[in-house]
């Protein structure tokens, strides 16, 4: 009997990511996704600038490259091409948060048919580590040696928490993939969103709250509990907004 298995829309090629990354966790997750819901033949993913730039790499999918910040018009235009297919972006926080965060509002607030999965780690991954839209107050990057003065540099962005007052989006949620709990809602919450689009009820966002243990100078083990300790209390995990839920009651 198989207990666990590489899910099938992932291909063979090895992760380029750091060690402790848990980008591999959440491109799992999404693969697991198309595999259960038996859409890979017509699913087209939208690759980002950043960590996951060569994400078309690792999913057996369709996968497009956009502009850095520009995958959710990407997408918008590949989903009003071609109806009948399931559109996804995979975008990190600077990608989404930061060059494209005018893409994702405009996105959302048209509840466009499409599914995002942010991955925020609260820094600029593949650039060396810079302050990113999601550096928490206080937190060391490369251009807050000092740490995040929220008096010049202002407040982290909680995408969540923003796109959900919006009346578009259909899904707004956030997840973490920090322990064997988390992964395990991060999967449940991220295989709906793609469902909501199958059943053509607009835009779904799923943040996912990540590590970086390389540029945050920290062992895997250590950044996982970051996550814990920081990110987690300043990023509330939940459902910010769910309106098939409104409708259902």
């Amino acid at each position: 009997m198989i207990v666990f298995e590489k899910p099938k829309s992932l291909t063979d090629a090895q992760l380029h990511y750091c060690p402790g990354c848990t980008h591999g966790i959440i491109h799992r997750l999404v693969a697991q996704a198309i595999d259960n819901l038996g859409i890979e033949g017509k699913t087209i993913g939208v690759a980002p600038v950043g960590c996951a730039v060569m994400a078309y790499n690792y999913f057996t999918c369709d996968m497009v490259e956009a502009a850095h910040g520009r995958a959710p018009a990407v997408a918008t235009g590949l989903k009003r091409s071609m109806p009948e297919n399931v559109i996804f972006t995979y975008q990190g926080d600077g990608d989404l948060a930061s060059i494209g965060m005018a893409e994702t509002v405009h996105a959302a607030t048209r509840n466009e048919n499409i599914t995002v999965i942010f991955v925020n780690n609260a820094i600029y991954g593949m650039t060396g580590g810079q302050m990113a839209p999601t550096s928490l107050p206080g937190q060391v990057t490369q251009t807050s040696p000092y740490g995040r003065d929220v008096t010049t540099a202002g407040y982290p962005v909680k995408v969540s928490e923003m796109l959900a007052t919006l009346d578009g989006p259909e899904y707004i949620a956030r997840v973490a993939v920090n322990n064997v709990k988390n992964v395990k809602a991060a999967q449940k919450a991220i295989q709906k969103a793609f469902e909501n689009q199958i059943n053509g009820k607009g835009f779904s966002l799923i943040e996912v709250v990540s590590s970086c243990p390389t540029n945050w100078g920290m062992t895997p083990d250590a950044a996982l509990q970051w996550v814990e300790d920081k990110m987690i209390p300043y990023y509330p995990l939940g459902v910010y907004k769910d309106r098939s839920a409104k409708e259902d009651k």
